[in-house]
């Protein structure tokens, strides 16, 4: 009998990269169909399935499903819901992933009425078809979208400025308030992930000067998004607690960085000193906001995989230790995807994609990461392989404090 009930039904979630962004000279993208993910779906989620993961990040396409003028063609769904329904595994619905219909901007008066309209619908169309409880991210990484599509020019709308920044990101925090409220219009009983990169940022050692700015950049900008949506900051976008829900923190190692002034900063090396232990950077978020957390995002890379999910595994039993309120670790992506920038794969995901003769993207496991998985789902006392019905008992939280109290997993800054 479950004593203390999480909120999915394994500790363990994985996901698809779902980009749709307008990207530079590229023009319009599709990660989805990049990845082949549209064409093997059943063989996607049958893996999920056969590795005992029955959650899963999943996008809705809106410029590809938007028709304008309240029509819409989700028809792109059907394999993905099929492909789910048949691996009972839950969707988490990632409904804006850094994309937005052609012929709209969020500078554009009619944005947060266009994408609230959009969340109703999708709402609406995927509650009817997949079995609950139904969880949604409104809009993806605001904060990383804000630099990336307001400060690089990286991606749609192509933004070159600090200023661009700021009004972006509180753009995209006022339409996700009001996409939360339309989902919970459809399902009062919705839960919401709001995933945000979580980032640590140090002054150059020649720059001490750097050092506000720095501190600036890792405890205000990376939770703005968070302190919108939560109510803490700009009230009069209409966020509150409990439209922050779920707290989700997608964590990389690059995610400990050099401040630059000008441009992405640099990641720190593995063994800088200056580098904080996962567990603290969490512990920190948990003391902000006090909501339920889920580690949203993470994966290493190349042969660095097994370790790295080692290396995240003890830091996340040491914050459970320490008392935050962690309902899973999402292993993401499932399958590999490429580098944005040179289209490369990144060799990131449970499986690698081999390119076949005929033009398919073959789904290889990588052995190690996948028994390194099935070792903590041994620890945790979890599943390696889903039941007849893996809905019907979420995970016991009590099996991951208590994992965590027994190991007791000590803080550690060296990653290399």
């Amino acid at each position: 009998m479950t004593q203390r009930a999480g909120i999915f039904p394994t500790f363990f979630l994985s996901g698809f990269e779902c980009s749709t962004f307008l990207w530079k000279d590229r023009g319009r993208r599709n990660l989805v169909a990049e990845t082949q993910h549209d064409r093997f779906a059943h063989a996607d989620y049958a893996f999920l399935h056969d590795v005992g993961i029955a959650v899963a990040r999943e996008g809705i396409p809106w410029p590809l499903v938007d028709r304008g003028e309240g029509r819409y063609d989700f028809s792109c769904l059907a394999p993905l819901i099929e492909a789910m329904n048949a691996a009972q595994v839950l969707p988490v619905w990632d409904l804006c992933h850094y994309g937005y219909p052609d012929g709209l901007d969020p500078f554009m008066p009619d944005f947060k009425r266009r994408f609230t309209a959009y969340c109703r619908a999708a709402a609406e169309h995927v509650t009817a078809r997949v079995r609950g409880p139904h969880c949604f991210t409104p809009i993806n990484e605001i904060t990383f979208w804000g630099f990336a599509g307001g400060e690089w020019g990286w991606m749609g709308p192509f933004g070159k400025s600090r200023e661009g920044r700021y009004a972006l990101r509180n753009t995209l925090c006022a339409a996700a308030v009001a996409g939360v409220k339309a989902i919970r219009g459809v399902d009062p009983k919705a839960r919401m992930l709001h995933v945000e990169p979580l980032i640590h940022v140090v002054a150059p050692r020649d720059r001490p000067d750097l050092a506000d700015a720095a501190r600036r950049e890792c405890e205000d900008d990376a939770c703005h998004a968070w302190d919108v949506l939560a109510g803490r900051l700009c009230p009069e976008l209409g966020g509150a607690p409990d439209v922050l829900d779920i707290v989700g923190c997608n964590c990389y190692s690059f995610g400990q960085m050099e401040y630059r002034e000008h441009g992405p900063h640099q990641a720190l090396a593995p063994d800088d000193e200056r580098i904080v232990p996962l567990c603290e950077l969490l512990q920190d978020i948990w003391r902000r906001y006090g909501r339920p957390m889920v580690i949203s995002e993470t994966s290493g890379l190349g042969r660095g995989r097994k370790d790295w999910l080692c290396d995240v595994m003890q830091e996340s039993l040491a914050a459970v230790d320490r008392g935050i309120d962690l309902h899973g670790v999402c292993l993401f992506p499932a399958v590999d995807m490429p580098d944005w920038h040179t289209g490369q794969w990144l060799h990131n995901g449970l499986c690698d994609l081999q390119p076949q003769a005929d033009g398919a993207l073959r789904r290889v496991p990588d052995a190690d990461y996948v028994e390194e998985l099935h070792r903590w789902q041994r620890l945790l006392n979890r599943v390696t392989v889903l039941d007849e019905d893996p809905f019907s008992d979420p995970v016991d939280l009590n099996d991951v404090i208590q994992a965590a109290h027994r190991l007791k997993m000590q803080p550690d800054r060296d990653w290399a």
